[in-house]
């Protein structure tokens, strides 16, 4: 889990080879860059979700000026402000109304015969507009990451299995969608109570 909040131009590179990654913009705006595929804007209220195993880019415009900074493990370690690090972290935050965008990133193992199934059944990146179940979520997910309470990596770390459900969810049950079986069969009164 990190929480991240950047002034333009800025550039992260995940490296850390997570097979689904969570992507929320809280505040602002950016570009998911994947290789072989198109850039994905992702703006305030949404959130993507990025196959791995593969690097990526999220940036504030595609073509940045910005150097990337690495962010794996040691992106959000504890003394660079642990789930609450921001990039400048010593700086002030960033005034109201600014340019600023506010990134939550989530990686997730997805282990087993059902990760694999799930990852196979996903694009490089998905992304879900704002206004649905997820929102929510999102909001409950800006209040915790403002706090410093006990227990609260416990509380984000379910709260982010919650908003890739939703997110999954949403995805498959779009309009046009393209669900996989395993999907559709869990509807099924019998099937989906075996699934």
């Amino acid at each position: 889990f990190g929480s991240t909040t950047l002034t333009p131009p800025w550039s992260l590179h995940f490296v850390d080879g997570a097979p689904l990654t969570l992507c929320a913009m809280l505040t602002g705006a950016g570009w998911i860059l994947v290789p072989g595929a198109d850039p994905v804007r992702l703006a305030a209220g949404e959130t993507a979700v990025v196959r791995g195993p593969a690097g990526f880019h999220v940036v504030d415009e595609v073509g940045t000026p910005a150097e990337p900074i690495v962010c794996g493990v040691d992106c959000a370690t504890p003394d660079q402000g642990g789930t609450r690090h921001r990039l400048g972290w010593h700086d002030p935050a960033p005034a109201p109304g600014s340019d600023a965008s506010t990134l939550i990133t989530g990686a997730s193992p997805a282990g087993g015969e059902v990760g694999a199934r799930l990852l196979d059944a996903l694009p490089p990146v998905l992304r879900v507009g704002a206004g649905g179940s997820g929102d929510t979520v999102l909001d409950h997910v800006a209040a915790e990451v403002a706090v410093d309470a006990p227990g609260r990596q416990v509380v984000l770390d379910r709260l982010l299995d919650w908003l890739l459900v939703c997110t999954l969810r949403e995805w498959f049950d779009r309009p046009g969608g393209s669900r996989p079986r395993w999907w559709t069969a869990q509807h099924d009164p019998v099937v989906g109570r075996a699934l």
